[in-house]
């Protein structure tokens, strides 16, 4: 739960800026992913819960393949803030 409220306090000041933008979405999405994960950590046969963060990392997967087609610095940047690992179907 560290690395959530780190990310948090990171984006913070973009926050009120462009909240619509590639970048803070993806944000949201690792934030639920990461909550998500150690709830599942937890209740192992949570079935609905596994379908529903299925469902979140291909959101983000689209939104990071997006991101890396448009502008190729700003994706390497996010994959570093979010210690994220990069894509390997591209």
């Amino acid at each position: 739960m560290v690395k959530n409220s780190f990310v948090s306090v990171m984006f913070q000041e973009k926050k009120k800026e462009n909240c619509g933008s590639v970048e803070f979405q993806v944000l949201g999405f690792t934030n639920k992913i990461r909550r998500l994960t150690s709830h599942l950590e937890l209740h192992r046969k949570d079935f609905l819960s596994q379908r529903g963060l299925r469902k979140i990392l291909e959101k983000r997967q689209r939104l990071l393949v997006y991101l890396s087609k448009k502008n190729r610095v700003r994706y390497k940047e996010l994959i570093s803030k979010l210690n994220i690992r990069e894509s390997k179907n591209r």
